[in-house]
């Protein structure tokens, strides 16, 4: 059988499991699935494949098993290092788990909720609320990213600080091998002991080891009240200083501060609708926190007004906003999520998510933003994120007046600078966005010989044909 017929046959058997009009063949009704969202991988395929059931992925799984088709999952399309993009050999087969969208169960009294992996995460969000409940996960693409792929990729978010990673949320997991053989784990026990916890392989495993089709998720109480503040400061270190003060003050009730430059701040007025300039006077540097209470809004408004009310009188902050309405909160909270989006259009971008112990976040800032605009001089440095988890985004800004084709190229002259620096401080190259394609050549300069080749013998022990997702991660 010559290619063509093969791939006809391919195509045909596919058909047979998922139905017709659930595999995309069209150019037009491939293209949303082949490149994300940054621009930096354009792949090809013969078709997008989209299941409907746990049952529907496993007899594809062994088909490409049997074939030796390589398959590549994909949620919401939304990761930043091209995990989720085929290759341009046009050999690999796009699996969307999109049609896999139910919330299965909620179970408020033991704080669960059972979703299928294709569920959007904001979906997952609002059906906790409607139990009374919170699903603490919290990102900038909530709305159209799914959670099979947080789950695979270990997002963090926002979050982390006072809940943890996706991994600290995740009980159980439905995940089909690539043998086509399906692990039942939907169990939604605490506690269990029993063994290895084989969910922990596919948590963060970037579809490499199976594809995760449902988990039970972990849901908390919902807090009683929130208070969110916008605070200017002199510097990184400041903010440090105010994170210690805060935490000693609101202990577990501090559960977001995030810290952004100036240069953010200025990029959102010029480019983000129906923003503006959001204190009197401007600030070198702004932290974003939100304090959390289980007693009432009240409780938590007084904990932020006396815990900022302090460091105002000490000089630790030059000014801060409170929000005060649920809508100021939101707006607050919007031009947090949007301060990925809005570095678009002043051109290209070099991005790097690491993290680095806290305490070091201010002189990894400082250092970084040294050795890069040393190395190009007249580029913008634009450090944000997540300081109370150490897990900062390390973009920088084309020159003014640069041409992009001209910048861009320097791409891996500045990310041996930037993690050559994180790995002096013993930080990490991918905090939370994971390693996909991007970062895959990486990986051999931060991890050690014994960690590789125990990570590649756990691959070829679950996929020793190598279909799921080859070349990435590893």
């Amino acid at each position: 059988m010559n290619d063509t017929n093969a791939a006809e046959a391919l195509l045909a058997r596919l058909s047979r499991i998922v139905g017709p009009a659930h595999v995309l063949t069209a150019d037009a009704d491939k293209a949303p699935y082949l490149v994300e969202p940054r621009g930096y991988y354009r792949g090809r395929t013969q078709a997008i494949v989209r299941p409907g059931s746990a049952e529907d992925v496993s007899a594809v799984l062994k088909l490409a098993n049997e074939t030796r088709t390589p398959i590549v999952p994909q949620g919401g399309n939304t990761g930043l290092v091209g995990g989720q993009i085929p290759d341009e050999s046009g050999r690999e087969i796009v699996l969307s788990l999109e049609r896999l969208d139910k919330i299965r169960t909620v179970d408020a009294e033991g704080g669960t909720l059972t979703a299928e992996a294709g569920a959007i995460l904001e979906k997952v969000q609002t059906a906790a609320a409607d139990a009374g409940m919170l699903f603490p996960l919290t990102l900038g693409a909530q709305g159209s990213c799914r959670i099979g792929g947080n789950i695979s990729t270990n997002a963090g978010g926002t979050g982390v600080l006072a809940y943890g990673n996706t991994r600290s949320l995740v009980l159980g997991l439905e995940v089909v091998l690539p043998t086509g053989e399906i692990w039942d784990g939907l169990r939604g026990l605490l506690k269990d002991n029993t063994g290895y916890d084989l969910k922990q392989l596919f948590i963060g495993a970037e579809g490499t080891l199976g594809i995760i089709t449902a988990a039970v998720l972990k849901l908390l109480p919902a807090p009683r009240g929130k208070a969110v503040a916008l605070v200017g400061l002199d510097s990184p270190e400041a903010a440090l200083r105010l994170f210690r003060h805060a935490r000693d003050r609101a202990r577990p009730d501090l559960t977001a501060f995030e810290l952004i430059p100036r240069i953010l701040i200025d990029m959102l007025v010029k480019h983000l609708a129906d923003t503006r300039d959001p204190m009197s006077a401007p600030h070198d540097w702004y932290v974003l926190l939100e304090l959390s209470s289980g007693v009432s809004h009240e409780d938590a408004v007084e904990m932020a007004e006396t815990a900022l009310g302090e460091a105002l009188s000490e000089g630790l902050i030059g000014d801060a906003v409170m929000a005060s309405s649920e809508a100021q909160a939101s707006h607050f909270w919007r031009l947090r999520h949007a301060m990925s989006d809005i570095q678009k259009p002043e051109g290209g971008s070099l991005k790097h998510d690491v993290s680095v112990p806290v305490a070091s976040v201010p002189d990894f800032i400082r250092r970084a933003s040294e050795a890069v605009t040393k190395a190009i001089p007249g580029a913008r440095p634009v450090p944000f994120g997540h300081l109370g988890d150490g897990n900062i985004h390390f973009n920088i800004s084309q020159p003014a007046g640069v041409p992009k084709a001209d910048f861009m190229p320097r791409a891996a002259e500045v990310h041996a600078l930037v993690h050559g620096i994180v790995a002096e401080m013993g930080g990490s190259i991918a905090a939370e966005h994971g390693i996909g394609r991007y970062k895959r050549e990486l990986m051999k300069n931060v991890k050690s010989d014994i960690e590789l080749d125990l990570m590649r013998r756990i691959k070829r022990a679950f996929d020793p044909n190598n279909i799921l997702n080859p070349g990435r991660g590893l």
